[in-house]
């Protein structure tokens, strides 16, 4: 047993309001579980077998779930994709990973594109180290839609660079209802735990206008129909305002970016049970990226006049709003708390982007064993040196001291803490789970 002793601040990820917020508590951890959350006892004696440590400076969270991951993309220019594209794509996601966990203190990830089953078991099997997964694998588009990432002339053969198919990858590319059922199929065959679609055009898609349209009524309604009958969720990109409506129409559950969404689009999407994912910081960070054609850069201005508006409408709307950082500029991956601050800025109360960054997030994504720190929940917590509740701000800025994962500390902050260590390189560990 392992006792966080006196802990001055600790949100339990259970609601937003002030209820989830503790003062001077000890939270007692057994192995990779959770044992309980309780008052501080400065009484407690601990014995053989038990480790006591001292928390009364500290500030204790659930670890970050991010709804809205990528962790097969460097950047959005070619060489960043070509890296992708080599026998060294490995190499780049265990890094990418590494740092979503250790200094992103995202325990938990939905990685919305570009992620296999096979990158995904492969963290169960302790040989990556990151985050734990649900993945998508692909993300849904019609050709010449938001996933077809073309080259800059727009006429060579190669159709995506983005998430080419190969194995355990179904390909991104699909036009008319039955090829959208069987990609489905593929998809739930290749393991996936969730299907993403475009919905509308995109922000960073070479060629797609915003206004456009990506798939057609019938093409949703087909996927939609056949994740369902799966048990799958669909999550769709959808900024414009007929591609969101499009979606909550045709049974997608998670709208994610809602760049211009309206009081209209967010009162139909409460009345069908919907879910929004804002992605409110990369909207912030397209504006400064560099590399980016004039067309994209004129589509990212048009988005960041609107977003927060949007934003605010979903909040005081009272839809669930979940954390997602679509992670695909470089210098993203291992920030990850910086979207807390982004959807602070764009009206959400603190207590609301925490909520929507743990216990709500495990909720939506059907990752129940975790978000909250309550008893049987996995041990995923961050302890931190200042009081990110209050400013989720600082979350990015040197405020994660520690990142513990199913009871085990990644980071070393803590000196207290036991770490774990691997001692061997990815390709060692590779060889050795293939013995």
């Amino acid at each position: 047993m392992m006792i966080l002793s006196n802990i001055a601040r600790l949100y339990d990820g259970t609601s937003a309001s002030d209820g989830a917020v503790h003062t001077n508590v000890d939270l007692h951890l057994d192995g990779g579980t959770i044992h309980e959350l309780r008052p501080h006892d400065p009484a407690l004696q601990v014995g053989d077998g038990h480790q006591l440590v001292d928390c009364s400076r500290y500030t204790v969270t659930p670890g970050l779930i991010d709804c809205h991951g990528h962790i097969t993309v460097l950047g959005l220019d070619t060489a960043s994709m070509d890296k992708m594209l080599t026998g060294e794509s490995l190499l780049w996601v265990e890094k990418i990973l590494h740092t979503t966990l250790v200094d992103g203190g995202v325990t938990t990830m939905r990685d919305i594109g570009g992620a296999t089953h096979m990158m995904k078991r492969l963290v169960d099997e302790d040989v990556l180290i990151g985050p734990r997964l649900k993945v998508a694998i692909a993300m849904l588009s019609t050709t010449g839609g938001h996933a077809d990432f073309r080259g800059i002339d727009r006429c060579h053969g190669e159709l995506s660079r983005l998430w080419p198919e190969e194995a355990g990858r179904p390909s991104s590319i699909v036009d008319g209802p039955w090829e959208c059922r069987k990609r489905v199929r593929e998809l739930a065959a290749c393991g996936a735990d969730v299907i993403k679609i475009c919905a509308s055009p995109g922000v960073a898609s070479p060629s797609d206008h915003l206004e456009h349209r990506d798939f057609s009524p019938e093409e949703v309604e087909a996927i939609c129909d056949e994740a369902h009958a799966r048990g799958l969720q669909v999550a769709a990109h959808a900024h414009s305002q007929s591609g969101i409506e499009l979606a909550i129409k045709n049974g997608v559950y998670d709208i994610q970016h809602i760049s211009f969404m309206d009081e209209r689009l967010v009162d139909m999407a409460a009345d069908k049970g919907c879910v929004v994912t804002p992605t409110s910081w990369v909207m912030t960070e397209l504006q400064s990226a560099e590399g980016l054609s004039d067309f994209v850069m004129d589509k990212v201005k048009k988005v960041a006049e609107v977003h927060a508006q949007a934003t605010s409408y979903a909040y005081k709307g009272g839809l669930p709003i979940l954390m997602g950082t679509d992670p695909v500029l470089p210098g993203m991956h291992g920030t990850n708390g910086k979207e807390l601050a982004a959807l602070v800025a764009e009206g959400l109360s603190e207590l609301s982007a925490w909520h929507g960054s743990t216990g709500l997030a495990a909720e939506q994504i059907n990752q129940r064993d975790t978000g909250t720190l309550e008893s049987g929940k996995r041990a995923d917590l961050l302890i931190c040196s200042d009081d990110v509740i209050a400013d989720p701000g600082k979350l990015a800025s040197g405020g994660i001291l520690e990142v513990i994962k199913d009871g085990e500390a990644y980071k070393g902050g803590v000196p207290a803490l036991p770490q774990r260590r691997f001692e061997t390189d990815l390709w060692e560990r590779l060889a050795r789970r293939n013995r």
